[in-house]
């Protein structure tokens, strides 16, 4: 039979043993039974994911922007449908006092991100690609006109942006700059010039990288399909080898800020580096921003004797090649035909 003592001390033992129960179940509950809110929660909370941010992280966020109760209940959610992987940086518009799953669902939609799409196109000129950037990401015209070019990262060949801002759909994030808008478009480029191995394939035509891409930007305006990109290339390789002047209208109506299909005689007379009509050899630059193809084309050109070409039929995009002066004036005669300009 034990004492009063032992008896004292066997329920000083159960009573610590308690105790420290209680303690580790306070200090375990948030893991074991972390808080959580019901339901799709109220309102508009935006909260930015940053690049690198682990589960761990975001539920932070959410926490402390009141979109879940706690940053455990979040991660709980992810590890429990092994999502953690999917989850993406970026600004998203959430609700305050979601369940950690309903905060998880909208995380992983695409249409929660809060973010502006800017498309462009192959073959536009640098300051239509500002006004487009304006137009969709909702960004000054001003400060895109203002940015300076030694920080976008052009390559060092460059002479400007012109030719630089590659064509695709970009994603603008709302805090992106005008800065970083343009280069994003100039390290897209620099990723599609290495792929194609630009510098390298440029010296094999006898071109500088920059005469590659001002070639490229000449059949991207000029041609009216993929299939004319490696012809058009030839046939200025051709006027080039034989010293004679380009003669693309494209040039000239870039040298007098128009965009048009017919060129008149007093656009010929415009005094600039760009008129190739009354200047030899390449302009100084490019005279559009040239997609993937046109970039491919003029660094391999196709086979051929061509020295003229012409656009029969602008609305079907029928271009016409030959190496005869005199097919030449039959199809701009034809060209003229179909444009209404006789």
């Amino acid at each position: 039979m034990p004492t009063r003592r032992g008896v004292a001390l066997t329920a000083g033992i159960a009573a610590s043993a308690l105790a420290l129960g209680t303690g580790a179940y306070a200090v375990l509950k948030p893991r074991l039974d972390p808080e959580d809110h019901e339901g799709p929660g109220t309102g508009a909370v935006t909260v930015r994911i940053r690049p690198g941010a682990t589960a761990g992280d975001i539920g932070e966020i959410l926490a402390g922007s009141g979109v879940v109760a706690s940053a455990r209940s979040f991660v709980d959610a992810a590890e429990a449908r092994a999502v953690s992987h999917e989850l993406r940086p970026g600004h998203y518009r959430l609700r305050a006092g979601m369940a950690a799953e309903a905060a998880l669902d909208l995380l992983l939609a695409p249409a929660s991100r809060v973010v502006r799409r800017v498309t462009v196109a192959e073959g536009m000129r640098a300051d239509e690609v500002l006004r487009r950037i304006a137009a969709q990401a909702g960004l000054p015209l001003r400060a895109l006109r203002a940015v300076e070019p030694e920080l976008v990262g052009l390559p060092a060949y460059a002479r400007g942006i012109e030719g630089f801002l590659f064509p695709a759909t970009y994603e603008v994030e709302p805090d992106a700059t005008a800065v970083d808008v343009l280069a994003a478009m100039v390290e897209r480029y620099g990723e599609v010039a290495r792929r194609l191995d630009l510098e390298a394939r440029a010296a094999r035509v006898r071109l500088t990288p920059l005469e590659a891409v001002t070639v490229a930007s000449i059949a991207q305006v000029e041609g009216g399909r993929d299939a004319d990109y490696p012809k058009i290339a030839r046939v200025v390789y051709n006027r080039l080898r034989r010293g004679m002047p380009l003669q693309m209208d494209a040039t000239v109506a870039y040298a007098v800020g128009r965009r048009t299909p017919r060129i008149t005689a007093r656009d010929l007379r415009v005094r600039s580096p760009y008129n190739t009509y009354a200047r030899a050899g390449l302009p100084p630059a490019p005279i559009s921003n040239p997609g993937r193809k046109a970039l491919m084309a003029a660094l391999r050109p196709a086979k051929g004797d061509w020295c003229w070409f012409v656009t029969t039929d602008p609305a079907h995009r029928i271009t016409k090649f030959t190496d005869k002066e005199s097919e030449f004036v039959r199809y701009r005669e034809e060209s003229h035909q179909n444009l209404g300009t006789n």
